[in-house]
Formats: C-alpha cells, sequence, structure tokens
C-alpha cells in the first residue's frame, strides 16, 4: 500500500500561471538563474533561487536568502498571484513535447513511505546538496518543486485520469521552451476513488529529485522533533510529488565529455580500447547508439561506434547499465577516472543537449565525447527493487516538471 493523499493546493492565479512557472532550481548555475529573472517579476526561480534578488557577492546560503523567499511567497500570496484552495484535491498534470504527452497526478506523498522503502531511490544523495532545500523548506514552510515519482502503470488510475482530461484544464499554457502545460482539478468522488487506487500501488520509485525529496524528509523529520505531539496527519509529514506512469516516461541519454587520453596518443588510446571493446570508425556524422551496450565516441572530428564484448556484460542490474560499463571498462582502467562524482576531468552532458553539443565541448574546452544509449525505466526500478544504487548521471529525464503551479504548505 502507498500513502498518496491529495492537499490543499497554493496556485497561481489563471492569468499568472504562465509568468510563475519556471524551471527546476538546479538546472541553473547562480550566473544563469540571475540572469533568467531579470525582467520577469513573478517567475518562480526568484523565490527558488532567493540569491538572484541580491548582488553577485551576496552569500546565496545565508539566512538572509531564505528569509527573502519566504518574504516574496507571502507577498505574492497576498497580492493574489497565488491562490489557496480550500479543498484537499488531486490534480492532473500533462506536459506535452515534440507531441508527446506524459500526464501524471500532483499529490503529497508520504514521508514514512519513504522512510520504509516504498518509496525506492537509485542514487546517493549530497548532504551540502541537500542542505540548501532543507534551509529553504524549512525557512518557507512550504514545499514548492514537485518530486518526480514512478509507478507501474494501474489501469483503475488511468480510467480516472482520462475521465478528467476530458474536462476544461484550470491551465493550459506553453512555456518559453515550447512545453505544453495543461492542469486539470480532480475534486468530487474520484479523489477517494483515486486514493483507494494509490493503495493497490506496492512500490512507487524517484524517478527525479533525489535531493529535494531528501530534504523534503529531513524537514518533516525536525518537524516531528518540534511537535512531539504529533499524530500523522499534518502536512509535514508529506512531501509534494508528481506521479506518473512508467508507460509513459521518456529517459534521454546522459552522455559524457572527457579532458584528455590520459597521456596516451590517439592511436595507443584507440589501441587500448582493442581489449574489451570492437571498434568501427564511423566517420563525421554524429549519431546516438541504436542498442544496448554501444556508444558512439567522438575523437579529432571522428566519430567511432564503440560495442562493449560480451565477456564484459552484465546480468547484474548494476554492473549491466552501459553507464557502468563505460566507468568499470574505459574511463577507470584507460582514463584513470576513478570516482566521476569528484574528478573534474570529466563532465556530462544531457540528452537535450544534443549531438551537437557534444562536439563543441570535445573540440573546445574538452578532448573526447561520448553519446549514450539510453538507461531504459525498467532498469531503474531493477535497480531500486534490488535496493541497489546507479551511478552518477545515469538519467536525464525530460520534460522538466515546472516549480511554482503547485505548492504544498507544511505548516498549519
Amino acid at each position: 500500500m502507498s500513502d498518496i493523499k491529495p492537499f490543499k493546493c497554493i496556485r497561481p492565479a489563471a492569468d499568472k500561471v504562465q509568468d510563475v512557472a519556471a524551471l527546476p532550481y538546479d538546472v541553473y548555475s547562480r550566473g544563469e538563474a540571475a540572469e533568467a529573472v531579470k525582467g520577469k517579476p513573478l517567475s518562480f526561480l526568484n523565490i527558488d533561487r532567493p540569491e538572484t534578488q541580491f548582488g553577485p557577492d551576496f552569500d546565496m546560503y545565508s539566512d538572509a536568502a531564505y528569509d527573502k523567499a519566504r518574504e516574496l511567497l507571502d507577498k505574492e500570496i497576498a497580492d493574489g498571484t497565488f491562490i489557496c484552495d480550500n479543498d484537499e484535491a488531486y490534480y492532473i498534470y500533462e506536459l506535452i513535447m515534440d507531441g508527446r504527452s506524459q500526464t501524471g497526478i500532483v499529490a503529497c506523498a508520504s514521508i514514512d513511505d519513504y522512510l520504509n522503502n516504498k518509496i525506492k531511490k537509485h542514487e546517493k544523495t549530497r548532504a551540502d546538496k541537500e542542505q540548501d532545500r532543507i534551509n529553504h523548506v524549512d525557512r518557507t514552510s512550504a514545499q514548492t518543486g514537485p518530486i518526480f515519482l514512478a509507478y507501474r502503470s494501474e489501469e483503475a488510475i488511468n480510467e480516472i485520469v482520462n475521465k478528467h482530461k476530458q474536462e476544461t484544464p484550470i491551465y493550459a499554457f506553453t512555456s518559453e521552451d515550447g512545453i505544453t502545460h495543461n492542469v486539470w482539478k480532480i475534486v468530487g468522488s474520484d479523489v477517494s476513488a483515486l486514493r483507494e487506487a494509490f493503495d493497490e500501488v506496492n512500490s512507487i520509485y524517484i524517478a527525479d529529485g533525489h535531493h529535494r525529496c531528501a530534504s523534503a524528509v529531513k524537514v518533516g523529520l525536525k518537524r516531528r522533533e518540534e511537535h512531539p505531539d504529533y499524530d500523522g496527519t499534518e502536512e509535514f509529514n508529506y512531501f509534494l510529488s508528481v506521479l506518473f506512469p512508467d508507460d509513459q516516461l521518456m529517459i534521454m541519454p546522459y552522455n559524457r565529455v572527457v579532458k584528455d587520453l590520459n597521456g596516451m596518443t590517439k592511436e595507443e588510446y584507440l589501441e587500448a580500447l582493442d581489449k574489451y571493446f570492437d571498434v568501427e570508425e564511423k566517420g563525421r556524422k554524429a549519431f546516438y547508439p541504436e542498442e544496448k551496450g554501444s556508444y558512439g565516441m567522438y575523437l579529432d572530428g571522428t566519430w567511432y561506434l564503440v560495442t562493449a564484448r560480451d565477456t564484459i556484460r552484465s546480468d547484474d542490474p548494476v554492473d549491466g547499465l552501459d553507464v557502468s560499463i563505460l566507468q568499470d571498462y574505459l574511463l577507470t582502467p584507460l582514463l584513470d577516472i576513478e570516482d566521476p562524482r569528484i574528478d573534474k576531468r570529466i563532465g556530462f552532458v544531457g540528452g537535450i543537449r544534443g549531438l551537437e553539443e557534444l562536439e563543441r565541448r570535445a573540440d573546445s574546452d574538452m578532448k573526447l565525447a561520448f553519446s549514450m544509449y539510453p538507461t531504459s525505466i525498467d532498469e531503474l526500478f531493477e535497480v531500486a527493487d534490488a535496493d541497489m544504487l546507479m551511478p552518477p548521471k545515469s538519467t536525464w529525464f525530460e520534460p522538466k516538471l515546472r516549480s511554482g503551479i503547485f505548492i504544498h504548505r507544511i505548516e498549519e
């Protein structure tokens, strides 16, 4: 059973939603965030990244930054930019990218389900990255960026969603990047029906947002300590989520770029690859690999198809991942990149950036690029079900959920 509950949503007024909705806070560098909010006073990025309201030398992790986030949120609730729903409801959130629809349920998930591993993880989190969001959530008493969750598709849930999608949405807009966003509100008898349907879902998976999720849970635990008479129904026991059925999700590749050949010449490097891989020169045309266990490799203006031999493939949920094979048999032994989380000689390029970005990086600040075959949602589920962890930068989900459309307040 999974405890997925409706909630009283704080959300933008219909005529403001397009100006409010913003990409997640963590897709921007500090400079990019400051640039992105220029001329956009309603963009939720102003609240999500409150250091943008100060100069470039301001301490973005200071108490004053988080106080500013709270100030802005309270102000925009007071002036009507945001409205506060008085009824507990679910919301349907559809994103359409390049004609492809992806539809999820906006709801609140239980921190106990996270702690008991009913909500399963596949990535490590870093305490330093968590702390910023812990401070943000605690100071604003609000969860502002939904966690991207996935579950195995359930017909009972699909039927409710499809019925409500025939109605007029409460929001319908297209963001600057061409993504269409549609939202419907679920009220009445379907609220209890949907909650009962989620009771039948045994496992839910974090697809994206491990740090945001861990931060929300830690704030909830902190509030429990502050309220020792809590009974479990308080809003701080839950975190804002959008839950998608697995058959609607698309994972894009998370590509790699490398600074140098670890002292080898091009000829020595290509010869060293022969120990574990078959290498075929493909010419100037950029490409993505067409099957699992193969990689596109760009070096000195030429693309190569690199294919892992059967001797290094594995049925293990983690060791058999393409990102693991590349790491274990090429990046570590040949290029001496032991820990990709901290090694400055490797970079990661989300699939949305395209092959052109790989070539640009390899021809400028890097030397070598790899286009990856995307990790599948089934592989993600298999790793999480085995209580294992994926290597860093294994998955890139598109389209990105917008922040500011749905806000969950965790104080009474």
